[in-house]
């Protein structure tokens, strides 16, 4: 006998990257984590919060952190809701606009994350495929005409940016609502947020976990139209945003220079590794984000990544069809990359 739905007995759970223990000398580049620390003025913060700030309930829309990312993004606050990192927006998504008759179309592969909550709320999902350029099939995704759109830009795991161009013509062309997954957008070329102001039915997502060195922090946020807003909002928890984080946050967007900094150096050393792996024959797909998807020489992506977590370096593999050949791995520092490569190197005697 079960007490659960028959969806959730028959679910595949989300499978995060593996989490080496604690203390332990892994070299982790499987979940896009940042190579850097935080800002200072970020961890400043973090060592002055009150006790106040923990025997109180927190602002109920984080609005410290509101402000001050509408304020770096230059709109008002009231296009913001804010999350416990941009996963749990996706959920308020998938309760506030997906149901049972009521799909959700995405292209794959992509973040799985998307096909997790669709079968959580049993919802219906269109997944159409990427070809091996990962140029967006607009054409089917609209055909889709979905209640609820999701394309991650830059995409992970292969790491392209979506053009504007495409995006605003799947945006005029849904009948449903576009959700943009900007998550990895700081390291990128440009972003979509304008289609926020364009079009009525586009979400962007944000979050600090990459770009601003802050997954532990989980801290998210979503931007567009007040009357998107306002149904986000209705099926949001009532606390949903710690006040620390949302304190650390504010200072944390606000120190832009620091994200420009870090960004910049990440990006310099994406582009050195992805010429050191093609050195060795590896095929690397173009990345705008801090990772890299590559296919291993001979395609056998399994054994390379059980031989580098034997060298305690950790790598993402996905057992996917479409990706059971590549790897993606995280952009470390340059002192990390070496390793990596060394690694790399061994394995191919």
């Amino acid at each position: 006998m079960s007490y659960f739905r028959p969806s959730i007995d028959t679910l595949r759970a989300y499978e995060p990257g593996e989490q080496p223990s604690p203390g332990s000398s892994v070299l982790k580049l499987n979940t896009n984590e940042n190579a850097y620390p935080p800002s200072a003025k970020a961890l400043a913060t973090l060592r002055d919060i009150e006790p106040d700030n923990l025997r109180r309930y927190p602002h109920p829309f984080a609005e410290e952190f509101r402000q001050s990312a509408a304020a770096v993004l230059g709109i008002n606050s009231d296009w913001i809701v804010v999350g416990n990192g941009s996963d749990d927006l996706l959920a308020m998504l998938f309760r506030s606009i997906s149901g049972v008759k009521r799909p959700v179309a995405f292209p794959v592969p992509t973040y799985s994350l998307y096909r997790t909550l669709a079968q959580m709320q049993e919802v219906p999902t269109i997944e159409v495929p990427f070809d091996d350029t990962f140029t967006l099939p607009v054409n089917g995704l609209a055909a889709a005409a979905a209640a609820l759109t999701i394309v991650a830009s830059p995409n992970s795991p292969s790491g392209n940016r979506i053009s504007t161009s495409d995006l605003y013509d799947l945006a005029t062309r849904t009948p449903g609502v576009l959700v943009i997954d900007e998550a990895y957008v700081e390291f990128a070329s440009g972003d979509a947020l304008d289609l926020t102001n364009r079009c009525k039915n586009v979400i962007v997502l944000r979050t600090l976990s990459k770009s601003h060195s802050l997954a532990g922090l989980r801290l998210g946020f979503a931007v567009a139209q007040p009357s998107l807003v306002a149904g986000l909002v209705k099926v949001k928890d009532s606390y949903n945003v710690d006040a620390i984080s949302a304190r650390v946050g504010a200072v944390a967007i606000r120190d832009q220079d620091h994200t420009r900094e870090t960004t910049k150096r990440i990006c310099s050393s994406r582009e050195s590794l992805a010429k050191a792996l093609e050195a060795i024959q590896y095929r690397v797909w173009p990345s705008e984000a801090n990772f890299l998807l590559v296919q291993p020489p001979g395609g056998n992506a399994r054994a390379v990544y059980e031989g580098l977590k034997a060298n305690g370096i950790l790598v993402r593999h996905f057992n996917e069809p479409t990706l059971i050949d590549r790897l993606r791995i995280t952009v470390g520092t340059d002192e990390q990359n070496e390793q990596l490569l060394k690694a790399l190197e061994c394995l191919n005697r």
